[in-house]
């Protein structure tokens, strides 16, 4: 949006804007500025009195700010006068069909209004539900260059090699310093503490920022995906598009090896969506295979998708093997189309560049389990960056994160930091840092896992800094008794004690962890302490919370 001028805007008849929101309900990076220059024109009630409009908003209803970028800027269109035609559609990532289930209805509704009210020139028609689009890239192979397959194959970049990911974010080789399994060997999940070498970057790290990470597919899956399309491995080409400016990706080198694309840049392991098998529906050679991607294009047949996808978490791979008259007769050009590029993975830094200069740490679950499929699911980066030895080279990248700590070098305000499991991580970079400007006072860390001797994560020092006084620190195992004790029981059973911190109007108050059930629980128990601490009636807490503490109370959270 930043790129539309305020005069391009107010000169618009319609206007269809589709928002995102990030953080504690933050505006995208790329439409902060559009709204900052709308939000100072906002006397102005007749700025866009002639612009028709609508908003689809894409959220997560696991934030407490569902939405919120959307709602904020449809509110804000309305009272530059501009006029709605359709209602605000709020996509939900954590619905069971997923987003589409909202965009589909809205989208649907919009095409419908925009026929009435422009409707199409005699003898045309509106562009076929079906119909194949041009391939998104074109490919020239070259078969008579010489071949270096070990340079293009190679699961480390070279040194010299770095890109943009966006224009905020340069992503820049680093080297693997640590890989250490923090969980007991007997414990089910493997949960790794990896360090990097970030002297390459630029930018050093504060608590609450984010390590963004390119990964690699497994050797194994590239291998069975070569094989499973009948492709030549070692074959070059190069990559062209219609547009002046065309930039390949940084992770398709010119020429680049079949072998090398399928490794850096398809993303083979995701779930694929509805226009993966619209797509596939012009390819196949066979009639029940061709009615079944209809069926899956559909919006009548979402429920189907979504059990033969989403529910078993089926990834393309599998899916392309499971059609066996439509996977060798994809052109290649077309799997560009077909398949989403491998998006960098972001990660909470672990640890202070005070406390560990040039370097930066991240703890890391490696996603490893069952669902209906016979082959475990297997998380794409956590898995490769498990299996990599010390001294691998990774793209690396460093960039600001939701959580906004108050400063490490001033006097600080009480900072509550709840966290089940790894949610410790933007939490221990914090504490470092407090401690290493020896400014340790008011800090409270209320940590939850399964058991004191399997998953508790920086144990050593966590209780050093609480016997010398640098740290109150409360822990819920809750697999370490018969009865399950997690965080929010701790957090009910000492609210005297953490009221007292709480109860202070400068205290903040964070959550960082999973996105399921924990958030809504640690915020009842805060409503809790609250209703407790001052004699409340729950209608009275939860007015309290919404009014004293909701505003100084920040989460990070992830499915």
């Amino acid at each position: 949006m930043d790129d539309c001028s305020l005069q391009e805007l107010t000169e618009e008849k319609l206007v269809v804007f589709v928002a995102a929101t990030t953080g504690q309900g933050d505006d995208p990076a790329n439409m902060k500025t559009f709204f900052q220059t709308l939000w100072n024109k906002r006397s102005n009630r007749n700025l866009l009195k002639d612009m028709y409009y609508g908003v689809l908003g894409l959220g997560d209803s696991s934030y407490q700010k569902f939405n919120f970028a959307a709602k904020r800027l449809n509110k804000l269109i309305q009272i530059l006068g501009a006029k709605p035609i359709i209602n605000i559609g709020l996509a939900d990532d954590q619905h069971e069909l997923g987003p589409d289930f909202i965009i589909d209805k809205w989208v649907k509704e919009l095409f419908e209004i925009l026929l009435n009210l422009y409707p199409l020139p005699s003898g045309l028609q509106p562009i076929t539900e079906y119909f194949l689009p041009p391939p998104k890239y074109h490919i020239k192979f070259v078969e008579s260059e010489s071949l270096d397959v070990q340079s293009n194959v190679e699961n480390n970049p070279k040194p010299s090699d770095a890109f943009s990911r966006t224009n905020e974010i340069e992503m820049k080789i680093s080297s693997i310093t640590k890989n250490l399994r923090k969980t007991s060997v007997d414990h089910f999940q493997d949960v790794r503490l990896i360090e990097f070498d970030v002297t390459s970057l630029s930018y050093s790290h504060n608590p609450g920022d984010i390590l963004t990470i390119q990964p690699q597919n497994l050797d194994e899956y590239v291998e069975e995906f070569i094989e499973c399309l009948g492709l030549e491995r070692h074959l070059k080409f190069y990559i062209f598009s219609g547009t002046n400016n065309f930039k390949p990706s940084p992770l398709l080198p010119q020429p680049c090896t079949v072998e090398q694309c399928v490794k850096c840049y398809f993303d083979i392991q995701c779930v694929p969506k509805r226009h993966f098998f619209e797509l596939l529906s012009h390819f196949t050679t066979d009639e029940n295979e061709k009615e079944k991607f209809l069926e899956f294009a559909s919006a009548e047949g979402q429920e189907e998708m979504f059990n033969y996808c989403t529910r078993p978490k089926r990834s393309i791979l599998e899916a392309l093997a499971d059609f066996p008259f439509t996977k060798n007769n994809i052109p290649f050009e077309y799997l560009f189309n077909l398949i989403p590029p491998i998006k960098p993975r972001d990660y909470s830094i672990a640890s202070s560049c005070k406390t560990i200069p040039g370097r930066a740490q991240i703890l890391m679950a490696v996603v490893n389990y069952k669902t209906i499929l016979k082959r475990p699911r297997l998380g794409l980066c956590s898995n490769w960056l498990a299996r990599l030895e010390l001294g691998s080279l990774v793209y690396i990248g460093i960039k600001k994160g939701t959580l906004l700590f108050p400063d490490s070098k001033s006097e600080c305000p009480p900072v509550v930091m709840i966290a089940p499991g790894t949610g410790c991580a933007p939490f221990r970079s914090y504490i470092q840092e407090r401690i290493a400007f020896d400014n340790s006072d008011n800090l409270i860390l209320i940590f939850g896992c399964r058991g004191k001797d399997k998953d508790y994560f920086f144990k050593e020092e966590w209780e050093y800094l609480s016997e010398k006084k640098k740290l109150l620190l409360f822990c819920a195992f809750s697999r370490d008794q018969e009865d399950k004790i997690y965080i929010q029981h701790v957090m009910k059973d000492n609210y005297q004690e953490l009221w007292k911190y709480i109860g202070n109007a400068n205290c903040k108050i964070y959550y960082a962890g999973n996105a399921k059930r924990i958030p809504i629980d640690v915020y009842e128990a805060l409503q809790y302490i609250c209703e407790k601490a001052l004699n409340l009636s729950t209608k009275e807490a939860e007015a309290y919370m919404k009014k004293n503490i909701d505003k100084r109370y920040q989460t990070e959270s992830w499915a």
